[in-house]
C-alpha cells in the first residue's frame, strides 16, 4: 500500500530538462555578452540605453544559469528572481520598442519581444519559471 502522506520527490533544477534550460541560458549569455560588448566598445554613443539593456540581459542570463545550476534553495531564489526580471524586461522593452521605436535606435536582446533572437528571449523566462514551479518542493 502506498503512503499518500509521503512527500513527492521532484527533480532538481539542474537535472533532466533543466540541463537543456541551463545550456540555453548559457548560450544566450554568451550571445548577449558578445553582442553588447562589441556594441558598447565600438558604437556606445549611438544607442547607449539599448546597448546597456543588452548588457543587463546578458548579466541576467548568466546569473539565471548559475542559479538553475546550483539547484539549492539559494539557487532557486536567484533563478526565480532572474526569470522574473527577464520576463518583465522582455515584456517592458518589447512594448516600448513597438510603441515608440525611436526610444531604441538600435536593437536590444529584448527589443520586439526578442524578435532578433527568434523570440527565445520571450519564451525562455516562461520556461524557466515553469521549470522552477515543476521542481518546487512542497513544504509539509
Amino acid at each position: 500500500m502506498a503512503d499518500t502522506d509521503a512527500p513527492t520527490r521532484r527533480p532538481a533544477t539542474n537535472s533532466g530538462p533543466g540541463r537543456l534550460l541551463i545550456a540555453v541560458y548559457l548560450l544566450f549569455a554568451i550571445a548577449a555578452t558578445s553582442r553588447a560588448g562589441l556594441q558598447i566598445a565600438t558604437r556606445f554613443a549611438e544607442a547607449p540605453v539599448a546597448y546597456l539593456l543588452s548588457a543587463l540581459a546578458a548579466l541576467v542570463y548568466i546569473v539565471a544559469a548559475v542559479g538553475l545550476a546550483r539547484a539549492g534553495h539559494a539557487g532557486r531564489r536567484v533563478a526565480l528572481a532572474c526569470c522574473s526580471v527577464e520576463l518583465a524586461g522582455v515584456l517592458g522593452v518589447g512594448v516600448l520598442s513597438e510603441v515608440d521605436p525611436a526610444l531604441f535606435p538600435d536593437e536590444t536582446v529584448w527589443s520586439g519581444f526578442g524578435v532578433g533572437y527568434g523570440y527565445v528571449p520571450l519564451v525562455l523566462p516562461v520556461l524557466g519559471l515553469l521549470w522552477l514551479w515543476r521542481t518546487r518542493h512542497d513544504p509539509r
